[in-house]
């Protein structure tokens, strides 16, 4: 990951986040300034999408299950794409989501893992985001850490490795085991 600053002292916004390269890289936009991460690999990959099939499989008809890449405007300075997301549709317009998600994923990697356990969890949180999430898939065992938003702060809500089972109540019913989310 590598954060790209503003050439002068403003914050940059989603116009400028528009402006950047289509160039196989993911850009995000996180309190002001551009941040550049890398293609995923297969690890992440693998994990990100066997957590997209089974929130889909479990997924109320009034909600939807997307994925990176994704825009998820969190302010006129944050614009984010988690891994995974559950969101209203009623909240999307042509270029993205309007407002938080009801969960964010992020599936770690070596270059997002500080960024996702600090400043993403600090913007998602923030946002109002219901539940946030946090896949490790090259963990010795596969982990999945979650937290869910009280009195505008997280609290822990689960954390659980390998064949260990979580049963998920936001943003609605689902049962993980994170081994599951690896090959």
């Amino acid at each position: 990951m590598s954060t790209m600053s503003a050439p002068s002292a403003r914050m940059l916004t989603r116009e400028d986040l528009d402006r950047m390269p289509d160039d196989g890289n993911r850009y995000e936009l996180i309190d002001g300034e551009i941040v550049v991460s890398a293609a995923p690999v297969p690890p992440h990959q693998i994990a990100a999408t066997r957590l997209l099939v089974t929130l889909a499989a479990a997924c109320p008809a009034h909600l939807e299950v997307s994925h990176a890449p994704f825009d998820v405007v969190l302010g006129e300075h944050t614009v984010v794409q988690p891994d995974v997301l559950v969101l209203d549709p009623a909240d999307l317009d042509s270029r993205g989501l309007t407002g938080p998600p009801l969960l964010a994923v992020e599936v770690l990697s070596p270059s997002t893992r500080r960024r996702d356990l600090g400043i993403k969890k600090r913007a998602y949180e923030q946002a109002g985001v219901a539940a946030y999430w946090v896949v490790d898939p090259e963990a010795d065992e596969v982990t999945l850490t979650a937290w869910e938003l009280r009195d505008g702060s997280y609290v822990a809500a689960g954390a659980v490795a390998g064949d260990e089972v979580w049963a998920a109540s936001t943003p609605f019913s689902v049962t993980i085991a994170p081994s599951r989310l690896r090959r």
